[in-house]
């Protein structure tokens, strides 16, 4: 690949990247106010706070690459994770845990494509951070799948959505997660 291309492509998928950690930080400032059990309350809002920490890393990167955010993802992103945020109060507990989960699936690959991306153009630094970032999101992903993993909704989520124990795009079966107490 080319070096243009590679940082062309690597640019625009951080640009992405960062306006898509507001939304899921919005989101998950929302989640975490709707639920009531302290073990998920306190893992979610780490969470939140990872989110940020990755959105200040990749705004370093943006700027390194001499890339700024788009302002017109900026506001599609938080009037996204605004909503998604409220929509957590009334979403009942499965799903907004359920599609967090999902969510952090797909951003676990981005990160992996961004970081081969990086590689390309002989940013090491940047390819060593976006996999840490990757593992991160990885641990997101596994623990809504963790939470989820009992539920008697997530078969019926795993036809419609694709995503979650028994899948094609589990990490993880059923099995081999600890099955909560409740719900």
């Amino acid at each position: 690949m080319d070096g243009v291309l590679a940082h062309r492509l690597l640019g625009e998928l951080l640009q992405r990247a960062y306006s898509g950690e507001l939304a899921a930080a919005y989101a998950y400032r929302g989640h975490w106010k709707s639920i009531t059990t302290q073990a998920e309350i306190t893992r979610i809002r780490q969470i939140e706070e990872e989110e940020w920490v990755h959105r200040k890393n990749i705004g370093r990167m943006l700027w390194n690459l001499d890339f700024t955010p788009s302002r017109a993802l900026e506001l599609k992103s938080w009037i996204v994770g605004r909503t998604i945020g409220v929509g957590c109060h009334v979403a009942g507990w499965f799903w907004p845990m359920y599609f967090a989960g999902r969510l952090e699936s797909a951003n676990t690959r981005e990160y992996e494509t961004a970081a081969y991306y990086a590689r390309q153009l002989g940013l090491l630094d940047f390819e060593t951070e976006l996999l840490r970032m990757s593992v991160v999101e990885k641990e997101h992903e596994l623990f809504f799948l963790s939470v989820v993993s009992g539920h008697r909704r997530l078969p019926l989520a795993v036809r419609l959505f694709k995503w979650g124990a028994r899948s094609p795009e589990s990490p993880e079966s059923l099995e081999s997660l600890p099955s909560p107490t409740r719900r």
